[in-house]
């Protein structure tokens, strides 16, 4: 017999004291390793999980099989997809009565039958004190008069809530 020294070959093999190849050593794989059973139930579970979920684009999964039911996202689309307008639409064009009241006064039938071109009538609020906004007779927000191109004007300065309403109603 050859003297029987190991050599390197194409292959990687190399002759063992019996003269025969030996296989090559291969990275060891899962089932090859000793495994927790603990880490194969989560990994199982993760499979499972995925394997319900299907692919994204709408092809039923293999836990579809099993009676489960694929879950349908809703559309969060800011428009109507119907072509019906929104329902805040449906109210842009509703008229409402703005008032703005500077002050108020109490008179006689006699001194209003006295009025006449030119007359002044006092109020009850100082100048700078700010007026109140009212939207069909509800009392909604309170500001303070302007001057703009020659025209009056009112910025909010306060947006009243349903609370500070009702508590100065009673």
């Amino acid at each position: 017999m050859a003297d029987e020294t190991p050599t390197n070959s194409a292959s990687n093999s190399a002759p063992t004291p019996e003269g025969q190849a030996a296989a090559t050593p291969q990275a060891a794989t899962p089932s090859d390793l000793p495994v927790d059973h603990a880490a194969e139930a989560a990994l199982k579970a993760a499979q499972d999980a995925i394997a319900s979920l299907g692919d994204l684009t709408g092809t039923p999964s293999p836990a579809a099989a099993d009676g489960a039911e694929p879950f349908e996202l809703p559309s969060f689309t800011s428009g109507s997809t119907n072509g019906s307008p929104a329902p805040i639409d449906l109210l842009s064009d509703v008229d409402l009565q703005v008032k703005i009241e500077l002050g108020r006064t109490r008179m006689l039938v006699e001194d209003v039958l006295k009025l006449a071109d030119g007359a002044v009538i006092e109020l009850d609020k100082l100048a700078g004190d700010p007026v109140d906004i009212y939207v069909n007779e509800r009392h909604v927000a309170r500001g303070e008069v302007l001057v703009l191109n020659d025209n009056f004007c009112v910025r909010i300065n306060e947006i009243l809530s349903a609370s500070s309403e009702t508590k100065k109603a009673g």
